[in-house]
């Protein structure tokens, strides 16, 4: 009797295992390298808000902000290794992963309006460049918007003769290389967690960001200076594991797709007036002298940058740029 009963109370306690197993919500780590308070951390909160409560728990998100979890230099590598199910880079760190369509959207002045950009985003090239991911165990679920950048130094930048020598702050692009050294500038990559420190000790002289970024890692508290130039475009793309994501069970895949559509609408809609705000808090502080170019100074930029778009063909593919030009001159711009 005494062995009857501990076999069954062995296999009541298995029961119970199992069940609490099965009801074990599936996590989903969701790593970046921004503060919580920026429009991508911002967003990423209120995706988890949203998939805990679409999924009613089954899924829990754990938002990893700030680089608390991985380095930008680390990070996609550990999604391809499903150490992490889920980031948010800026587009530009799928050129160095192999898709180097990606870095057209680094390319200076390829976006004249966020109408345009969103006609990219939302329409046929953006989900073209996101099949590309798919061969890399990534497949791309969202675009979320940062906004146009501005560029910040140690000295007034005015005139595209303000560049020379400069040493400046990149992230891992080819195109955003180019860049700077039409500017007359020099180029140097660091990951995003590691800039302050460069430009308090003078590794770097300066850098270019979406306001949103440059106050919320206190740049302006080591940069004298803040041009709105506008001249590129930093953006991101949500992207999983694609073995997780495809393992998921279908109905749980279909509602994180709805919260990550809500997010998203979100994102893109508190962007600018994050970065707009941001602006006007560097402007607040007193210690960064902030400028924008007047349409003299425009033209001379343009005339400047604009030959790196022909000069990138051969990298990104002509095709991609040609097609995003067509989309901004069906819009009326040129």
């Amino acid at each position: 009797m005494k062995l009857t009963s501990l076999i069954m109370a062995v296999c009541a306690a298995g029961a119970l295992s199992g069940n609490a197993l099965a009801q074990a919500p599936i996590v989903i780590k969701f790593s970046h390298v921004v503060t919580s308070d920026t429009p991508k951390g911002k967003a990423a909160e209120r995706f988890k808000e949203l998939a805990e409560k679409a999924t009613h728990g089954r899924v829990k998100v754990e938002v990893y902000a700030n680089s608390t979890l991985y380095k930008d230099k680390e990070e996609l590598e550990a999604l391809q290794l499903g150490a992490v199910q889920m980031l948010a880079p800026s587009l530009a760190k799928f050129g160095p992963l192999g898709v180097k369509e990606f870095e057209v959207f680094d390319l200076p002045y390829i976006f004249p309006t966020k109408e345009v950009l969103y006609r990219v985003t939302e329409g046929p090239i953006g989900k073209n460049l996101f099949a590309k991911l798919e061969s890399k165990n990534i497949i791309g679920l969202a675009y979320w918007d940062n906004g146009f950048k501005v560029m910040s130094a140690n000295k007034p930048l005015h005139a595209v003769a303000d560049f020379k020598g400069l040493k400046m702050r990149i992230q891992s692009s080819k195109v955003l290389d180019a860049q700077m050294r039409a500017l007359g500038a020099n180029p140097q990559v660091l990951a995003f967690s590691d800039v302050y420190q460069a430009l308090q000790t003078g590794v770097v002289d300066g850098t270019e960001n979406p306001p949103s970024n440059l106050y919320t890692q206190r740049m302006n508290e080591v940069q004298k200076y803040l041009t709105v130039s506008n001249h590129g475009y930093l953006g991101y793309a949500v992207i999983v594991n694609k073995k997780f994501w495809t393992g998921l069970p279908a109905d749980i895949r279909t509602q994180l797709e709805g919260a990550m559509k809500e997010s998203t609408r979100y994102a893109n809609a508190i962007a600018q007036q994050e970065n707009d705000a941001a602006l006007e808090k560097v402007k607040a502080t007193g210690k960064t002298t902030v400028y924008v170019l007047n349409d003299k100074e425009k033209a001379e930029w343009r005339k400047t940058l604009l030959p790196v778009q022909k000069a990138m063909e051969g990298r990104i593919g002509k095709d991609v740029i040609d097609a995003i030009n067509k989309e901004s001159a069906a819009l009326g711009n040129k």
